[in-house]
């Protein structure tokens, strides 16, 4: 069965969405649509920068979709939609994403599911430390403190993540980013200045590959409910008529 991704974000979604997909359900055929990979040469402007999300990446959804429906007609089992929730409504981005996508006559037949990470990708990592950072290399020695910092100074509720920050209606997104909190646990004063600092774009597709499902689904809902759609979609024989 065939699954087209249409992914927000950046160089973690391009690195790690798709193989944690397939790692964890080898009866697809994950296709990523969406974001495209940079070309090399001079960095984009603003308007051309290849990692969507929001109303954002509806209007990108809204454009290539259609494009990509006449090019591979009768291709797609189903749409997968996968961006950030970063503190907006659930209900409210479900909807518009849905809106613009069924809007499109040629969708009529396809399954469609729009998955959210709350408030960002790491949460699934904050979820699953003892298999993510506290087993990686790079933080030997820092990663109990990097802990310890997050949930106190940070307030990170490491039992329920997809909870962190609140919504920032001025920036459209959350007044504290998750992944930044992450990146500045591993930059703190006391540590050695030759530590090295998380990358969003480097750890957090190396660290995806590590997590357990099981274990980030007893404290992500919205992970859960994604995780367990594609269990059933991608196992059920009627798929593959």
């Amino acid at each position: 069965m065939v699954v087209w991704v249409f992914s927000g974000g950046g160089e973690a979604e391009v690195r790690g969405l798709i193989p944690f997909l397939e790692q964890n359900f080898s009866n697809c055929k994950f296709e990523r649509k969406t974001p495209v990979r940079k070309k090399p040469g001079p960095k984009p402007g603003k308007g051309n920068s290849y990692g969507r999300t929001g109303q954002s990446l509806i209007e990108q959804i809204s454009k290539e979709l259609p494009i990509v429906l006449r090019c591979e007609p009768n291709k797609c089992n189903l749409i997968l939609v996968f961006d950030d929730l970063d503190c907006r409504t659930l209900e409210v981005q479900e909807k518009k994403i849905l809106d613009g996508i069924l809007s499109i006559p040629e969708c009529a037949d396809i399954q469609i599911f729009v998955g959210f990470a709350a408030p960002e990708l790491e949460a699934w990592i904050i979820a699953d430390w003892s298999n993510s950072i506290a087993r990686h290399p790079d933080f030997k020695g820092r990663h109990e403190r990097m802990r310890y910092w997050l949930s106190q100074e940070k307030n990170i509720p490491f039992n329920e993540p997809e909870s962190f920050s609140e919504y920032d209606e001025d920036r459209d997104c959350c007044r504290e980013k998750l992944s930044k909190t992450l990146v500045d646990s591993s930059v703190l004063a006391e540590f050695d200045s030759r530590s090295t600092r998380y990358s969003k774009g480097l750890h957090t597709p190396a660290l995806l590959q590590d997590i357990r499902p099981e274990e980030v689904q007893r404290k992500c809902p919205l992970f859960r409910k994604m995780y367990n759609y594609l269990n059933n979609f991608c196992r059920s024989p009627s798929n593959y008529v």
